[in-house]
């Protein structure tokens, strides 16, 4: 008989939504405290560096950390990530300057690229596909609940306390999480020397990193500079080709990636990534600009998206066993361009209402394909190989939304600089129209009525090229899906042996 300790699953679940929670809130809080902390710290010109390096970090090192989670177990990797994500949490709140800031960020960014894809793989490895759908609601709703108690939270913490708070709180959740995977996850150990792909994995974060700079400073930054990010990007992606097709155990298996299932997944997840950042970067501008509705209306009729998302998981998690996962995947993506159809017919003459609607609907979708996509992925393959592939589908998301801030954004100042009714709109007109809201200052200071309307007007038209590149977008990712083939649910067992009630 062996006297190997048990795993117990709620507990180790607990923990997982904890180190997850640190994550999801930390996302949404810091927007909140961020006018305060640039105005003690200065640099305001850094400003969407906070946000860009937190993200960059996160992105580049998912990966990584996936394929280290495959070769020393989980356990060891996401107390790491926990490790390094307080050491940034805690060197974060004593920043000193804008550029410390951004390094403490980037610090947590890599804390953050542990935790996310380990603490999925555990949940992989601990229930069978058959349950996993009902626990990854569980998580879902985990990111529900950051997006609204978030803001809140921060603007209790800078009244109350002080900026630096938002991110000390992270440390006793951190505590409190990494204590339960000490005390109630146990993993058998692995007795086999694995050869770590150093070159591969130092090239691989520096081409994804080229890759999103190159992204974030598009149109932001001198031509010079994006194009030596870009040309880094390629010439490093080159390089990280040749060195795993040459490495014994490569940090990144293409064969892997290159699967049908996986690879039609992870298009479509980079897809939704970029319809996703579209809707949530896009629509509060066009709630207020357009429509003229307070920042609160607009804000709510986003939040919708965040009551559909884990409605959505849970919906998979109750059909996956019913409809099949294939099905359950492709009928849930047919909410994501049912969902954009509304905003593509938004007009200056809609309500909230619509906006939200389209927002419930897309959310639905998000949160079907998301979940579905993730236990496909971890479903067809090896338990050795399960935390490179939960890996590829968080950067695939990660990589879509940077994708789509990118691309939108670009869509949106072309439609701006090259409107039929009025010159190039400035960035001042498109601030005073987002800050005359009714019975605000800024509206009653309201120079030229007509020119606000024809602001407004060409604000529209901007949009709605915006909004119908995210029901293209949403189309193709349908398309994406229907390549995938049917797969068979496992047998509803644990894939961990050592796993306990």
């Amino acid at each position: 008989m062996s006297h190997h300790p048990k795993t117990v699953r709620p507990l180790v679940i607990a923990s997982v939504m904890a180190s997850m929670a640190m994550v999801a809130i930390e996302a949404t809080i810091v927007s909140t405290a961020m006018p305060q902390i640039v105005t003690q710290l200065g640099g305001l010109h850094l400003y969407s560096w906070v946000f860009s390096s937190f993200l960059l970090a996160q992105t580049a090192m998912t990966v990584v950390f996936g394929k280290l989670a495959d070769l020393y177990g989980r356990k060891p990797v996401v107390l790491i990530g926990i490790a390094i994500f307080l050491v940034g949490s805690l060197l974060a709140g004593f920043a000193w300057s804008m550029p410390a800031m951004i390094v403490f960020r980037l610090i947590q960014g890599v804390g953050a690229g542990a935790i996310q894809p380990v603490t999925l793989t555990i949940v992989g490895d601990l229930y069978p596909a058959r349950e996993r759908g009902k626990i990854q609601g569980y998580l879902a709703s985990v990111w529900a609940i950051a997006a609204v108690v978030g803001p809140m939270a921060g603007g209790l913490l800078i009244r109350d306390l002080s900026w630096a708070w938002i991110f000390w709180i992270n440390i006793p959740i951190g505590l409190l999480s990494a204590a339960g995977f000490m005390v109630y996850l146990h993993e058998h150990g692995k007795h086999q020397r694995p050869s770590i792909d150093l070159a591969g994995a130092a090239l691989f974060t520096v081409s994804i990193g080229a890759l999103m700079m190159g992204l974030t400073d598009a149109g932001e930054s001198s031509n010079a500079l994006v194009l030596f990010e870009f040309g880094l990007f390629v010439v490093t992606g080159v390089l990280f080709v040749l060195q795993e097709r040459r490495a014994a155990d490569p940090m990144i298996s293409f064969a892997l990636w290159g699967h049908r299932p996986i690879a039609a997944s992870n298009v479509a997840t980079v897809l939704s990534g970029m319809a996703l950042m579209g809707l949530t970067s896009f629509l509060p501008m066009y709630v207020q600009g357009v429509l003229g509705r307070s920042p609160v209306v607009a804000g709510l009729a986003l939040t919708m998206m965040m009551v559909g998302w884990p409605s959505g998981a849970t919906f998979a998690a109750r059909s996956l066993h019913r409809l099949g996962l294939r099905r359950t995947l492709i009928g849930g993506s047919l909410f994501l361009p049912l969902g954009a159809i509304f905003f593509a017919t938004l007009n200056p003459q809609s309500t909230p209402l619509a906006a939200g609607i389209g927002s419930l609907i897309m959310g639905l979708g998000m949160g079907i394909v998301s979940v579905s996509s993730l236990i496909l992925i971890q479903e067809i393959v090896q338990p050795s190989e399960r935390g490179s592939a939960t890996a590829s589908n968080l950067f695939s998301r990660n990589l879509g939304s940077t994708l789509g801030a990118a691309m939108f954004g670009a869509v949106l100042n072309y439609g701006l600089a090259h409107s039929s009714r009025l010159a190039a709109v400035t960035s001042d007109q498109l601030r005073q129209i987002l800050d005359a809201t009714p019975g605000s200052a800024a509206a009653s200071a309201a120079s030229n009525p007509a020119t606000a309307a024809a602001v407004r007007f060409v604000l529209h038209q901007s949009l709605h090229l915006t909004f119908a590149s995210i029901l293209v977008i949403s189309v193709i990712s349908v398309g994406a899906l229907l390549m995938v083939p049917a797969i068979k649910l496992g047998p509803a067992q644990p894939a961990s042996a050592n796993s306990g009630a």
